[in-house]
């Protein structure tokens, strides 16, 4: 087990930090309405929620807009190094992965009808 800061790396994999309600509010919500659901709770639940999010493929993106609303200083209490890193994260523009949503390259046309002979 590795310690980062207050919670140990094996802490991540544990439970949600609020109720299973809010986190599908907030999961559902758009990215304006997000700041305004978490702005309610404490701040080491904030940060604790957004280290959780963090630590999932699916709702990555959600954990960096959720630190974004946190202090610094309380993601790093909660989560130590990894807190540090997703509070700098979460202050870069540009960070949030598009999985391919926008293409850069065109696509190659495939043929399945093998190569084509020119006589």
């Amino acid at each position: 087990m590795t310690y980062t800061g207050l919670i140990a790396s094996d802490d991540l994999d544990t439970g949600c930090p609020v109720s299973l309600d809010l986190l599908g509010q907030i999961y559902r919500a758009d990215a304006e309405t997000v700041p305004d659901l978490v702005g309610t709770l404490p701040e080491r639940t904030q940060a604790r929620l957004a280290v959780y999010l963090y630590g999932r493929s699916h709702t990555f993106a959600l954990g960096v807009r959720i630190a974004a609303t946190c202090d610094g200083s309380v993601l790093r209490r909660v989560a130590g190094l990894i807190g540090a890193c997703l509070y700098d994260l979460s202050r870069q523009q540009g960070t949030m992965p598009s999985y391919g949503s926008e293409r850069s390259v065109t696509p190659k046309r495939i043929s399945l009808g093998g190569p084509q002979v020119r006589a």
